[in-house]
């Protein structure tokens, strides 16, 4: 029986919550960039784990107003109803670059002032962002609206960030883990957010010390990469501490086999492409948690990226294969 048609056959029937095989809830979610996205991706997703918010910056000579982002968020969040919808605030600099908050040459943009680092020295972009959030969560009073910061390293800025989301009313203040020192720190920080999304692109460049522009370096940057393993598992380690949820929001939550390492690793939320949840869903459930969790120990204890994967792989179900 030929390839196509086994894959047909494990991902029929691939609808409705994500789980293991035993019955672990792990929310599927899409990632999604602009009203447009979300009109699409609402259909069978439990939401949305990334709005990257920057597309509404991009490309223009003044910031957005208050009114015209408070129009975008209402009409995003009125696309998902009461499901969870993941906001993150702001990411722009480094290869990101905005006209209107532009703070002059860098050496070395990726390392330089982006994400909330920008915002803190430009608050007023962050001030009326989380404004237009608070007022959108208003109009649609149903939605389960969560807001992030990307780029956080330290307690501060994460203080900083929950304190001003508090400040307009806005329930659910998380980070994203896109730095090893968030990683590696992350019971500190999640004493202060609400939760955390790893941002595996990201928190590669930053583990492996590889431009993410840079296509000669891409085998540094998998995300099998024990290294990055590790950074996730330590992530996990502080949700677990203090009874955080943890969530990833890069790439790598889109391929299934690394799907199963996440959850193993105890990560709880997956957000993706909105046309790679039905294998990630279908995989999810041809495994148990414990195989997850064995399959994320020897990922971790592996000597390189392409051994992590084979040691998943190993572990897998057959039917698997078809879904990769």
């Amino acid at each position: 029986e030929e390839r196509p048609r086994r894959r047909a056959r494990a991902l029929a029937g691939s609808s409705g919550e994500g789980a293991t095989k035993d019955g672990r809830k792990v929310k599927l979610l899409a990632n999604i960039g602009t009203a447009a996205d979300a009109e699409s991706a609402a259909m069978d997703l439990e939401g949305s784990g990334l709005f990257r918010t920057e597309f509404l910056f991009l490309d223009r000579e003044q910031a957005p107003s208050v009114e015209e982002q408070t129009e975008t968020y209402t009409s995003v969040l009125k696309s998902f109803g009461d499901r969870r919808v993941v906001v993150r605030t702001l990411d722009a600099g480094a290869d990101k670059p905005l006209a209107f908050a532009d703070l002059g040459p860098e050496e070395n943009p990726a390392l330089g002032q982006r994400g909330v680092r920008l915002t803190q020295v430009r608050e007023e972009l962050m001030d009326n962002q989380l404004a237009a959030l608070a007022a959108a969560r208003e109009a649609v009073p149903e939605s389960d609206l969560w807001v992030m910061a990307p780029m956080v390293a330290t307690t501060e800025e994460a203080r900083w960030f929950v304190d001003k989301c508090r400040a307009v009313g806005l329930p659910k203040a998380g980070i994203m883990v896109e730095t090893p020192a968030a990683a590696i720190r992350s019971a500190n920080v999640l004493a202060i957010a609400d939760f955390a999304s790893i941002g595996t692109n990201d928190l590669s460049q930053y583990t492996m010390a590889a431009d993410r522009l840079e296509g000669d370096l891409a085998p540094l940057l998998s995300p099998w990469q024990p290294a990055v393993l590790s950074m996730i598992r330590e992530t996990c380690r502080g949700g677990d501490a203090t009874g955080k949820h943890i969530g990833v929001c890069g790439e790598a939550g889109g391929d299934p086999l690394m799907a199963l390492v996440l959850v193993g690793l105890g990560v709880s939320s997956l957000s993706m492409a909105p046309s790679k949840v039905a294998a990630v869903r279908a995989a999810l459930r041809l495994h148990d948690f414990e195989t997850c969790k064995q399959m994320a120990n020897y990922a971790v204890d592996a000597w390189s990226a392409k051994e992590a994967r084979e040691a998943a792989l190993r572990l897998a179900d057959p039917v698997l294969r078809d879904l990769l």
